[in-house]
């Protein structure tokens, strides 16, 4: 059985246990879009273990294994695409990647190739990795963004008190009915998100309630392009913790 053989980067979005020790890693790369890896004799108690490297939105590097006569590719050579400085130990944080890698693993379509999605997620990774202030918004940013790279941010100017058609995208001076719209604030805070320097989300001033108002206008944007964020079990989690 002839292997080809590559290398890439990766970002986990989830593991399912395979056997004792083996385990199925979901990634989002560079080279092969969201693509499943087979991984044997990592789930041990043994020094060295690549485990570790496989949790919720970890970046990774890695050598993959694929042949015509496999139906998972295989991983080697695993190791840090970037070390991690905050992401691992800030249960806020690490709620986000959670989260994130959910959302990624729920909307993003298997063998999808896109490069300008993955260096928006990767960039993203690292972004809430170094990030100081404005941690409670970051989510809101990430899905606020991540709707470009998937096709359906908003395509035209916004105005003070705009309404957002979420059906096409587009930002509109007039009133629309609830289920197909964003309402002024939200509007607002979207185009915000839109227009900010990650670096400044603190800057934006938003309390609980404009977080979780502004969340489930978001899903129900999302909702309306992709139905799978339905889906999205830790979206509880962060309702609560933020």
């Amino acid at each position: 059985m002839a292997l080809k053989t590559y290398k890439a980067r990766g970002i986990v979005l989830g593991t399912i246990k395979y056997g004792e020790k083996g385990v199925i890693v979901h990634m989002l790369t560079d080279t092969h879009g969201r693509q499943s890896y087979m991984v044997q004799g990592v789930r041990t108690t043994a020094r060295g273990s690549k485990m570790a490297l496989l949790q919720p939105l970890f970046p990774v590097a890695f050598e993959g294994l694929t042949s015509s006569k496999m139906s998972l590719h295989r991983l080697k050579d695993l190791v840090p695409g970037v070390v991690l400085q905050t992401m691992p130990f800030d249960v806020r944080k690490s709620t986000m990647a959670l989260f994130m890698a959910e959302v990624l693993y729920r909307l993003v379509r298997d063998n999808e190739s896109v490069e300008e999605l993955f260096d928006f997620v990767w960039g993203s990774v690292l972004a809430l990795d170094h990030i100081e202030e404005g941690i409670s918004n970051f989510h809101l940013w990430f899905l606020a963004n991540l709707s470009r790279p998937l096709g359906f941010s908003p395509d035209n100017e916004y105005s003070e008190g705009a309404w957002l058609d979420i059906r096409d995208g587009h930002f509109v001076p007039h009133a629309l009915i609830p289920s197909v719209a964003l309402t002024p604030e939200n509007a607002r805070i979207l185009h915000d998100m839109l227009e900010c320097d990650v670096r400044y989300l603190g800057e934006i001033g938003l309390n609980r309630v404009q977080r979780v108002d502004f969340l489930e206008a978001m899903l129900k944007y999302y909702a309306y392009h992709l139905d799978a964020i339905h889906s999205v079990e830790s979206l509880r989690i962060l309702k609560e913790v933020f």
